[in-house]
C-alpha cells in the first residue's frame, strides 16, 4: 500500500479546487470538511464505533479484522461501486481519511485492485485542516485589514459587494450578524466556516492580494465564531465610517430583514409553511433582546411588530414594519452604536456618507492602503 501515490502539495488541492472523496465516518464529515469533498464512508457512523471500541479493548490488529469483517464482501463491492460511480464523474478526485492512515489506504488499494489508482492526500484531514488554520491565521497577521462600520441598518452588507477588496463575512457565515440576522437554511459548522474563509484568502493571496476590507462584527457571527487572530486583527485595525440618516436605514431595515427575507422564507417553505416561520423568526429575535430592552420597551415594541405582522399577513403591506424598526433603532441599535463608537474614535480613517466611503475604498485600491490618496 506504502508505494501508491500521496498528494502532497496541498496548497495546489484548494488553489484548483481538486475534487475530494471522503472516506470518514458522516459523523466526522458533518463536524467539518472541505468544500470541494464529498462524504463517501468505508463504514458508517456504527460501524465505526464499533471499530473504535474494539481498538480499545483488543488493540488494532482485532480493530482492523472487525472493520474487515463489517466492511464484508457484500458491503465492500457497493460502496466500491459508489467509489468507482463518483470517480467515473471526477477522475482527478483525490482520497483522505482522518490522517491519511488504514482507511483511505484500504480505499486506495481495492480501487488500485479494480482498475483505478487514484493518490490519497498524504496527512488526510488532519493536515487539510492544519494547512487551513495556518493560511487563515498567516493572513490575519500579514495582511492590512480594514473595518467597515456604521449604525444598524447603513447597509454596509450592499456596500461591501460594490468594493474590490471586500471579504464578505456574513456571506461566509449564512447569518447577517444580529438578533435579526438569522436566515433560512441554517449556518455552517464553525469548522466550514473557518475552512470556506481560508480558502478564500489563500486563493486571493495567491491572486497577489494583500489588504482586505470586512464589515465591523462581534466575534460570533449567529453562532459561528471568528478565528480568535482575525478578530483581534480586525479590533486593532483602522475604521472607515459610513453616516446614514436614519430613516435611509430603517427603509433598509425593511427591505433587507422584512421584505426580502419573507421572500427567501417564501422560496425555501413555500408561503402556508413559510409565513408562521418567518412571524416566528422576527418576534424571537426581538424577545433575544427583551433582557437588554427591559420588559415595558420589549411589550410596546412587540405590539408593534404583531399589528405589523397582522397587516402583512392579511395585505402584504408591510410599511407598518417602519414604526418598531424605527423605535428599536431609537432606543436601542443607535444608542449602543454611538457608545462602541466612541470607544474607537482613535481608529477611525475615514467618515463620510456612501458615496465618500467607496470612493475612499476605490482610491486605497489605486494607491494601496498605506498611501495618502489624495497624493499617490
Amino acid at each position: 500500500m506504502s508505494a501508491l501515490p500521496q498528494a502532497t502539495d496541498l496548497a495546489r488541492i484548494f488553489l484548483d479546487d481538486v475534487p475530494l472523496i471522503d472516506l470518514r465516518a458522516p459523523i466526522e464529515f458533518n463536524e467539518g470538511a472541505f468544500p470541494q469533498a464529498v462524504n463517501l464512508p468505508l463504514m458508517t457512523d456504527n460501524e465505526r464505533a464499533q471499530v473504535g471500541t474494539c481498538f480499545k479493548q483488543q488493540g488494532q490488529a482485532a480493530a482492523i479484522a472487525l472493520g474487515h469483517q463489517l466492511v464484508g464482501s457484500d458491503v465492500r463491492a457497493e460502496r466500491m461501486e459508489g467509489w468507482l460511480a463518483h470517480l467515473r464523474q471526477q477522475p482527478d478526485a483525490l482520497l483522505y481519511c482522518f490522517r491519511g492512515g488504514l482507511r483511505s489506504q484500504t480505499v486506495q488499494l481495492w480501487l488500485h485492485e479494480a482498475g483505478v489508482t487514484r493518490p490519497r492526500v498524504a496527512g488526510g484531514y488532519k493536515d487539510l485542516r492544519r494547512f487551513l488554520i495556518d493560511t487563515q491565521a498567516s493572513a490575519s497577521a500579514e495582511c492590512h485589514w480594514t473595518v467597515l462600520t456604521g449604525m444598524t441598518g447603513s447597509g454596509k452588507t450592499h456596500m461591501l459587494e460594490q468594493v474590490a477588496q471586500a471579504v464578505d463575512l456574513e456571506g461566509h457565515a449564512h447569518h447577517r450578524g444580529s438578533s435579526f440576522g438569522q436566515l433560512p437554511g441554517g449556518q455552517p459548522s464553525n469548522i466550514n466556516f473557518e475552512n470556506k474563509l481560508a480558502i478564500e484568502l489563500l486563493k486571493r493571496r495567491h491572486l497577489g492580494e494583500s489588504a482586505f476590507v470586512v464589515e465591523d462584527e462581534s466575534r460570533l457571527i449567529g453562532r459561528c465564531a471568528l478565528p480568535l487572530n482575525l478578530y483581534e486583527a480586525m479590533c486593532q485595525s483602522p475604521l472607515v465610517v459610513v453616516d446614514v440618516p436614519q430613516a435611509e436605514r430603517a427603509e433598509q431595515i425593511r427591505i433587507d430583514y422584512v421584505q426580502d427575507l419573507w421572500q427567501r422564507y417564501q422560496e425555501m417553505y413555500g408561503t402556508e409553511e413559510g409565513w408562521p416561520l418567518f412571524a416566528s423568526y422576527l418576534t424571537d429575535a426581538l424577545a433575544r433582546l427583551k433582557r437588554r430592552l427591559g420588559d415595558k420597551d420589549h411589550r410596546e415594541l412587540d405590539a408593534l411588530m404583531q399589528a405589523a405582522l397582522a397587516e402583512q399577513g392579511s395585505s402584504g403591506n408591510t410599511e407598518l414594519h417602519l414604526a418598531w424598526i424605527r423605535l428599536l433603532l431609537t432606543r436601542y441599535y443607535d444608542p449602543m452604536y454611538l457608545y462602541q463608537l466612541d470607544n474607537k474614535r482613535e481608529r477611525i480613517r475615514f467618515r463620510g456618507d456612501k458615496a465618500a466611503c467607496l470612493a475612499y475604498f476605490a482610491e486605497q485600491v489605486a494607491c494601496g492602503p498605506n498611501v495618502d490618496s489624495q497624493t499617490c
